[in-house]
This record gives structure tokens, sequence and C-alpha cells, in this order.
């Protein structure tokens, strides 16, 4: 059974030690942010994942603070009790500590963001401090960095050896001093994962961490299988939504092109008593003439 209550960010920082786990999902609209809601989602993310599965890019480098504004409006408008993120776009705040808090004011009071996550750890720890020093939660990342993507060589695993392993626990360490109430943790080994979550007292989310995090996140398009250009090994589709939505449209089109549709159920009818004609007027008189109404399903009343 689904709760009706708020997700909040102490609601989400006691599951932490009582469960149950987190489940986040990306969305970008109003219409998969009802959806996601609906079907229990604690968190929607509104991830610069928005860059390659809705703009088309090839990374998430080219999304923008207006780009990320306006997805996050539309998210919030959709969305009831599921807690809203939203992702920091690059050079949002790698400039500077002032920067990211005026990147992050106007996400909060512009989309109306609950909380942003940002990537990267310690190098970012006084960023998140001053952001929730003026009251905004912050979410962090670790282990792989898609706004990092050209450093890292690619979307590559990543902590897969002692000193790259420390580092990644050393980072969610340096997030949670610095004030973040959970962080999320991509691409890496599941053992890795496990420590990281037993190193710090504030949830972990993981995106290709194996199932010792806190909890879970998956793209939307991905959960959904509406994206077949990425397939990384942790991604699980729970429907084939692509498929019906290409199997739909083509069923459309035949139906166009032969005429079948529309088909009298779908036409509109004439009145079937004709109101009678208008007395003549004077000029320059006005006459108003009453528009048809038109119930929820679209038939007229």
């Amino acid at each position: 059974m689904v709760a009706k209550d708020k997700v909040t960010v102490p609601v989400l920082r006691a599951r932490k030690a009582r469960g149950p786990k987190i489940s986040v999902v990306t969305a970008y609209d109003a219409t998969f942010a009802r959806l996601f809601d609906e079907g229990g989602a604690d968190v929607l993310l509104v991830g610069d994942s928005l860059g390659m599965v809705v703009q088309g890019l090839p990374t998430t480098l080219g999304v923008t603070l207006d780009d990320m504004i306006y997805h996050g409006r539309a998210v919030v408008r959709g969305s009831k009790r599921a807690h809203v993120v939203g992702d920091m776009p690059f050079m949002s705040y790698q400039t500077g500590v002032v920067p990211a808090l005026e990147a992050a004011g106007r996400m909060v009071k512009e989309a109306g963001y609950e909380a942003i996550k940002l990537e990267g750890g310690e190098l970012y720890a006084e960023h998140v401090r001053a952001i929730v020093r003026a009251g905004i939660p912050v979410m962090g990342h670790v282990g792989l960095l898609p706004q990092s993507v050209h450093t890292m060589g690619g979307f590559k695993v990543q902590g897969r050896d002692d000193a790259s392993a420390a580092r990644v626990i050393a980072d969610a360490r340096a997030l949670e001093q610095a004030g973040a109430y959970a962080i999320v943790v991509e691409a890496v080994p599941a053992e890795l994962a496990a420590r990281v979550t037993e190193a710090v007292s504030i949830p972990t989310i993981g995106i290709g961490a194996g199932a010792a995090c806190d909890g879970q996140v998956l793209v939307g398009y991905d959960l959904l299988g509406m994206y077949a250009e990425l397939r990384p090994k942790f991604v699980k589709h729970y429907a084939e939504t692509g498929r019906a939505i290409v199997d739909a449209t083509r069923a459309y089109v035949a139906e166009v092109q032969s005429g079948a549709f529309p088909s009298p159920e779908h036409a509109f009818g004439m009145p079937r008593e004709r109101p009678a004609a208008p007395e003549p007027t004077g000029s320059g008189a006005v006459v108003q003439v009453t528009p048809p109404r038109y119930g929820p399903a679209g038939e007229e009343s």
C-alpha cells in the first residue's frame, strides 16, 4: 500500500535506521511526475540526465540552469507526496561558493525544488556547507560523476582499487560533515557501496552500486523501457513502454491512412433542435454566440 504522507528531509533521514528503503525515480514533466507519485516513488529527482533522455545530447554537460528550473516547475506541479530534488547543472556551482549559493537559491525560488543535488565530494564541501546554511537541503553524489565524464574517460565504474575506493569513502564523509542529508552513490562495486553506507549516518541512494545502499534511483525512462540508446548493466526495465508507444503509433498511423480514425463516435454532430434564427439587428449591434460546452471526456454537454 502506498503511503500518503508527504516525504520530507527528516522522513528520509529517519529511514536510514528504520526503513523501508528509499525509492527514487527521475522525472522531467508534470505527467510523469504525477504517475510516479501515484505509484509511490519517495523522491522525484529532476536529473540533468534530461540532457540525454529528453534533449538528445550525448552527455549531461549541455544542460543549463534555466533548463533545470523549467523542468523543475513542471515536476513540482505534478507531484503531491514525493520529495522533489533538482540536479545543479554543469558550471552552475563549480566556479565558486557564491555562484553555487545563488544558483541553488534560484532553483528553490523559481522552480520550487525542496532540495538540490550536486556532484563531487571534498572539493565541494564548502559549497554544500554554504547552501545548507542558507536553509536549502543538499543531496550529495559520489562515485561516477557524469559531469566529469571527460576527466573519468567515459561512464566507467569507479572505486575499483584501494586508492580510488578510499577517495569515494572520504568524499561521502566530507559531504555528511558539510550537512548533506543523503548521498547518491553511482557505479561503484557493491562491496564499496556497502562500506560507504556503513561509514555515514545519512541515507545512501545507489545506482549501479548494489543492494546494500539505503535506497535506489533509476532514470524514469529506463524504468519504463523507453530509452534504448544507453543501457548500463544496472538498469532494469519494469515495462517495455517504448515498444508499446511504437506499436500504438503504428496503429494510429494505419487508421488515419485508411480512414478508420476518426470514426463517428469520435466526431461531433449538429444539435437535434437548431436554435431560432436571431432577430435582425441594426448596424453595429453585437450578437452574442454561446460556444458549445464539453464534458470531462470531450463530449458536448
